[in-house]
């Protein structure tokens, strides 16, 4: 191998010459030479003027002369590039599958699981397997062992018995509960649900499951019979200030604001006698139109109250869609607030229209 060309040119005539030179001078039979350098080759020289190759015993050429090293090492080179990826090798062959251990709440049956598999039923504690490629599965085994024997019972205790107590005072009897009759009543309370006939004969609409409001429970809207067409009042233009504002849209507020409809409404405000009010108080059993009722505590339902009766009694109740029902609840002066239950919708319009009443009662 060629290691050192310092001392030659390195165009492309000089290397030709070279090799040209090697050829004639026949170096590769000087080949069986003395190594005669440091690293290890065979130093020849070529004569730049007659081209002789020469294989001195020394380390450097005559002067005139180029030196080149024959049969040395030479360095090593950089690192090639990376070659690229080979393909992917062929997937192996799947192995078999392995034993399964199979639990449920009954006895295996026949076409559940592959030979080999186990399985437990967890209600009885039972072991079956493994299960056979002809038979199938095997007669269970009980993995409950059976009951150890009891233990020794231990000592009694052997103390004196204690003295008897004293014989208290006797209580003063107490009075009974009172006791609720008719349907749907167990001890002091009814148990009704919405749409359940009501102790007026109407229907029931509100149930208070929460136990938000004082005083009542349920609120019951009287029956379809008993229903009517009034104005709001016999005195339409005058506001009524206890009836007028935020309180009196309350659930639970229909009674007071009935009251309050009948009551003086001194300076300039006239009892109502003939409008909704005074009919849904006057309301008893009797009256005319078929209307049968053994309750006489009936009243104009608050904006609360009406809103609640339309939502849930839905289908229920025989209510008219073509006009609204009248609230208790006073907007201002000359409005009053009423109900729809064909769209939901409340509205304030004057108190001069004829517009339904369903009385309500609280109980």
């Amino acid at each position: 191998m060629i290691k050192n060309l310092s001392s030659v040119s390195r165009n492309k005539s000089s290397v030709f010459l070279l090799v040209l030179a090697l050829a004639v001078g026949g170096v590769g039979a000087q080949a069986t030479g003395l190594l005669n350098t440091s690293s290890g080759g065979y130093l020849v020289c070529v004569d730049s003027t007659n081209k002789e190759v020469t294989h001195p015993g020394t380390s450097t050429c005559p002067k005139g002369s180029k030196k080149l090293v024959l049969g040395a090492q030479g360095a090593a080179g950089a690192i090639g590039l990376t070659g690229a990826a080979g393909l992917n090798g062929k997937d192996g062959i799947d192995g078999k599958d392995g034993k399964t251990l199979w639990n449920g709440v009954k006895d295996p049956e026949s076409t559940w699981g592959a030979p080999g598999d186990m399985f437990i039923n967890s209600l009885t504690k039972t072991l079956f397997g493994p299960k056979d490629l002809t038979t199938g599965w095997p007669q269970g085994v009980s993995m409950v062992g059976p009951a150890g024997p009891s233990g020794p019972q231990g000592p009694g205790g052997s103390g004196p018995a204690g003295p008897a107590g004293a014989i208290g005072p006797a209580g003063n009897s107490g009075s009974s509960a009172p006791v609720v009759t008719g349907s749907n009543c167990i001890g002091t309370k009814c148990a009704y649900k919405i749409g359940d006939t009501g102790p007026g004969g109407g229907i029931i609409f509100f149930v208070d499951y929460n136990d938000q409001y004082a005083g009542f429970n349920y609120l019951e809207a009287a029956p379809v019979l008993c229903e009517a067409t009034k104005t709001w009042s016999s005195d339409t233009p005058h506001s009524l200030v206890a009836v007028n504002g935020w309180a009196s849209f309350a659930v639970g507020a229909g009674q007071t604001n009935t009251t309050a409809m009948l009551a003086d409404g001194a300076p300039s405000y006239v009892a109502d006698t003939s409008g909704a009010a005074f009919y849904s108080n006057a309301l008893a059993n009797g009256v005319p139109g078929g209307c049968v009722t053994s309750k006489d505590d009936w009243f104009l339902g608050s904006r609360g109250e009406m809103i609640l009766m339309y939502e849930n009694l839905q289908g229920l109740g025989g209510f008219k869609l073509d006009l609204n029902y009248w609230s208790s609840s006073e907007e201002a002066g000359a409005l009053a607030w009423s109900q729809n239950f064909n769209t939901g919708l409340q509205a304030n319009a004057g108190k001069n229209p004829t517009y339904y009443v369903r009385p309500v009662r609280a109980f």
